[in-house]
Protein backbone atom coordinates (compact mmCIF):
# COMPACT_ATOMS: atom_id res chain seq x y z
CA UNK A 1 0.00 0.00 0.00
CA UNK A 2 3.04 2.58 0.88
CA UNK A 3 4.58 1.84 -1.92
CA UNK A 4 1.39 2.32 -4.29
CA UNK A 5 0.60 5.31 -2.71
CA UNK A 6 3.79 6.59 -4.39
CA UNK A 7 3.89 5.10 -7.16
CA UNK A 8 0.27 6.18 -7.85
CA UNK A 9 1.24 9.77 -8.43
CA UNK A 10 0.59 11.52 -11.68
CA UNK A 11 -0.35 7.79 -13.26
CA UNK A 12 -3.44 5.61 -12.89
CA UNK A 13 -3.67 2.25 -11.02
CA UNK A 14 -3.20 -0.33 -13.65
CA UNK A 15 0.34 1.14 -14.22
CA UNK A 16 0.78 0.93 -10.68
CA UNK A 17 -0.18 -2.67 -10.81
CA UNK A 18 1.77 -3.84 -13.51
CA UNK A 19 4.96 -2.23 -11.39
CA UNK A 20 3.64 -3.61 -8.41
CA UNK A 21 3.95 -7.14 -9.33
CA UNK A 22 7.06 -6.51 -11.29
CA UNK A 23 8.19 -5.71 -7.87
CA UNK A 24 6.78 -8.87 -5.63
CA UNK A 25 7.93 -11.42 -4.76
CA UNK A 26 8.71 -10.76 -1.47
CA UNK A 27 7.95 -6.77 -1.90
CA UNK A 28 9.16 -5.48 1.25
CA UNK A 29 10.76 -2.32 2.51
CA UNK A 30 13.82 -3.93 2.79
CA UNK A 31 14.13 -5.78 -0.71
CA UNK A 32 13.75 -1.93 -2.29
CA UNK A 33 16.26 -0.80 0.28
CA UNK A 34 18.47 -3.48 -1.15
CA UNK A 35 17.60 -2.82 -4.46
CA UNK A 36 19.67 -0.50 -6.76
CA UNK A 37 18.45 2.29 -8.14
CA UNK A 38 18.51 0.78 -11.77
CA UNK A 39 16.91 -2.26 -10.45
CA UNK A 40 14.07 -0.42 -8.81
CA UNK A 41 13.83 1.98 -11.79
CA UNK A 42 13.46 -1.39 -14.48
CA UNK A 43 11.36 -2.99 -11.85
CA UNK A 44 8.82 0.22 -11.50
CA UNK A 45 8.99 1.90 -15.09
CA UNK A 46 4.89 0.85 -16.09
CA UNK A 47 4.22 3.10 -13.08
CA UNK A 48 5.79 6.11 -15.31
CA UNK A 49 8.14 8.67 -14.09
CA UNK A 50 9.95 6.19 -12.75
CA UNK A 51 13.38 7.75 -12.35
CA UNK A 52 11.76 10.01 -9.90
CA UNK A 53 9.48 7.63 -8.40
CA UNK A 54 12.63 5.40 -7.48
CA UNK A 55 14.06 7.94 -5.86
CA UNK A 56 11.51 8.51 -3.81
CA UNK A 57 10.77 4.95 -2.88
CA UNK A 58 14.46 4.94 -1.69
CA UNK A 59 13.88 8.33 0.19
CA UNK A 60 10.54 6.80 1.61
CA UNK A 61 12.42 3.52 3.04
CA UNK A 62 15.42 5.09 4.49
CA UNK A 63 13.06 6.96 6.75
CA UNK A 64 10.53 4.13 7.54
CA UNK A 65 13.85 2.46 8.57
CA UNK A 66 14.18 4.27 11.42
CA UNK A 67 10.85 2.94 12.77
CA UNK A 68 12.04 -0.38 11.74
CA UNK A 69 9.68 -0.74 9.09
CA UNK A 70 6.74 -1.34 11.33
CA UNK A 71 3.49 0.76 10.87
CA UNK A 72 2.65 0.53 14.58
CA UNK A 73 5.49 2.49 15.89
CA UNK A 74 3.79 5.17 13.93
CA UNK A 75 -0.10 4.62 14.52
CA UNK A 76 0.32 6.02 17.84
CA UNK A 77 2.32 9.28 16.54
CA UNK A 78 1.02 12.80 16.91
CA UNK A 79 -0.93 12.78 13.39
CA UNK A 80 0.67 16.45 12.45
CA UNK A 81 3.90 15.70 13.36
CA UNK A 82 3.80 12.76 11.27
CA UNK A 83 2.60 14.28 8.74
CA UNK A 84 5.56 17.30 8.84
CA UNK A 85 7.75 14.42 8.55
CA UNK A 86 6.51 12.25 5.57
CA UNK A 87 6.26 15.80 3.92
CA UNK A 88 9.62 16.20 4.66
CA UNK A 89 11.02 13.35 2.62
CA UNK A 90 11.54 13.79 -1.03
CA UNK A 91 8.53 13.76 -3.34
CA UNK A 92 6.06 13.10 -0.52
CA UNK A 93 3.39 16.04 -0.54
CA UNK A 94 0.31 16.87 1.52
CA UNK A 95 -1.59 14.11 -0.67
CA UNK A 96 0.29 11.39 -0.34
CA UNK A 97 1.03 11.79 3.33
CA UNK A 98 -2.45 11.72 4.20
CA UNK A 99 -3.06 8.60 1.74
CA UNK A 100 -0.18 7.12 4.05
CA UNK A 101 -1.76 8.88 7.65
CA UNK A 102 -5.31 7.18 6.65
CA UNK A 103 -4.40 3.83 5.24
CA UNK A 104 -1.26 2.76 6.34
CA UNK A 105 -0.42 4.46 9.88
CA UNK A 106 -4.54 4.40 10.58
CA UNK A 107 -4.77 8.02 11.45
CA UNK A 108 -8.67 9.73 10.82
CA UNK A 109 -7.55 12.40 7.69
CA UNK A 110 -9.55 13.82 5.22
CA UNK A 111 -7.31 12.80 1.86
CA UNK A 112 -7.72 16.27 -0.38
CA UNK A 113 -7.91 14.95 -3.86
CA UNK A 114 -8.82 16.20 -7.25
CA UNK A 115 -11.35 13.73 -7.10
CA UNK A 116 -12.81 15.59 -3.65
CA UNK A 117 -11.85 18.76 -5.05
CA UNK A 118 -14.23 18.43 -8.15
CA UNK A 119 -17.16 16.75 -6.30
CA UNK A 120 -17.29 19.15 -3.72
CA UNK A 121 -17.14 22.19 -6.39
CA UNK A 122 -19.77 20.52 -8.56
CA UNK A 123 -22.15 20.90 -5.08
CA UNK A 124 -21.10 24.58 -5.35
CA UNK A 125 -19.22 24.73 -2.19
CA UNK A 126 -16.49 27.40 -1.95
CA UNK A 127 -13.37 25.00 -2.12
CA UNK A 128 -10.19 26.57 0.06
CA UNK A 129 -7.46 26.96 -2.59
CA UNK A 130 -4.92 25.33 0.51
CA UNK A 131 -5.09 21.61 1.18
CA UNK A 132 -4.57 22.07 5.11
CA UNK A 133 -7.85 24.61 5.18
CA UNK A 134 -9.70 22.16 3.09
CA UNK A 135 -8.46 19.08 4.96
CA UNK A 136 -9.16 20.64 8.22
CA UNK A 137 -12.58 22.20 7.05
CA UNK A 138 -13.55 18.29 6.04
CA UNK A 139 -12.16 16.85 9.16
CA UNK A 140 -13.88 19.66 11.77
CA UNK A 141 -17.54 19.42 9.53
CA UNK A 142 -17.41 15.58 9.73
CA UNK A 143 -15.45 14.19 12.94
CA UNK A 144 -15.38 10.47 11.48
CA UNK A 145 -13.22 7.80 12.68
CA UNK A 146 -10.23 6.06 10.61
CA UNK A 147 -12.73 3.57 9.34
CA UNK A 148 -15.24 6.78 8.66
CA UNK A 149 -12.45 8.28 6.60
CA UNK A 150 -11.47 5.29 4.43
CA UNK A 151 -14.98 4.83 3.67
CA UNK A 152 -15.60 8.52 2.34
CA UNK A 153 -12.88 8.98 0.59
CA UNK A 154 -13.57 5.55 -1.53
CA UNK A 155 -16.94 6.47 -2.08
CA UNK A 156 -15.27 9.74 -3.56
CA UNK A 157 -13.25 7.95 -5.80
CA UNK A 158 -15.93 5.42 -6.76
CA UNK A 159 -18.29 8.29 -7.55
CA UNK A 160 -15.57 10.54 -9.22
CA UNK A 161 -14.80 7.82 -11.90
CA UNK A 162 -18.40 6.68 -12.15
CA UNK A 163 -20.17 9.73 -12.27
CA UNK A 164 -18.21 12.94 -11.34
CA UNK A 165 -15.77 12.67 -14.14
CA UNK A 166 -14.05 16.16 -15.78
CA UNK A 167 -17.13 15.72 -17.94
CA UNK A 168 -19.90 13.94 -15.52
CA UNK A 169 -21.90 11.76 -16.41
CA UNK A 170 -25.20 12.71 -14.78
CA UNK A 171 -27.36 9.86 -16.06
CA UNK A 172 -28.06 7.40 -12.99
CA UNK A 173 -25.97 9.86 -10.61
CA UNK A 174 -27.24 8.97 -6.90
CA UNK A 175 -26.58 12.62 -5.87
CA UNK A 176 -28.07 14.75 -9.12
CA UNK A 177 -30.76 16.24 -6.99
CA UNK A 178 -28.07 18.06 -5.10
CA UNK A 179 -25.53 18.69 -7.70
CA UNK A 180 -25.23 22.27 -9.40
CA UNK A 181 -24.16 20.80 -12.65
CA UNK A 182 -27.12 19.25 -13.61
CA UNK A 183 -27.31 19.25 -17.50
CA UNK A 184 -23.68 19.69 -18.15
CA UNK A 185 -23.85 16.20 -19.90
Amino acid sequence: MMVGAILVQRTNWNNVEQALRRLTPDLTPEKIARMSIEELESAIRPSGFYRQKAKRLKAFVRWYKAYDYKPEKLRHAKTNALRTELMGIHGIGAETANVLLLYAFDHPVFVVDAYARRIFARFGLDIPEKEPVFRIQVETECPLDTEGFKEFHALIVRHAKEHCKMKPICSGCPLLADCQQVGVT
